[in-house]
């Protein structure tokens, strides 16, 4: 059975993301965003392609993929390599909410640098 992230869940992501966007006049030159690709849920940067200010592109920040025998998430960091690596302080965790909490403390600056 595949497992659908809840929209408690989605609404969690979307709380944190509407607190920590930037103002709606800044939003042109950097966003925040979030996109659902099946078991994985990434937080990414949204800004204007330098060679094409017209164009937009995202980077991640983080990642965090839920593994439903163990139900659990794993939490992952995308280094300078722009390969997804666990971040170690702390890869699993149960719930996306503690994911998220995570990404806001960043202790070791892993995604916001």
């Amino acid at each position: 059975m595949k497992y659908e992230i809840a929209s408690i869940e989605i609404e969690e992501i979307e709380n944190y993301l509407s607190y920590i966007r930037p103002e709606e006049e800044m939003r042109s030159q950097i966003d925040i965003g979030y996109r659902i690709d099946k078991q994985s849920v990434f937080i990414f940067e949204i800004r204007p392609d330098w060679m094409d200010p017209k164009k937009k592109v995202e980077n991640d920040i983080a990642k965090a993929t839920y593994v439903q025998k163990d139900d659990q998430w794993k939490v992952f960091w995308q280094r300078s390599d722009l390969k997804w690596h666990a971040y170690k302080p702390q890869p699993i965790v149960k719930h996306l909410l503690d994911f998220i909490r995570l990404i806001e403390k960043d202790e070791y600056s892993c995604f916001w640098g």
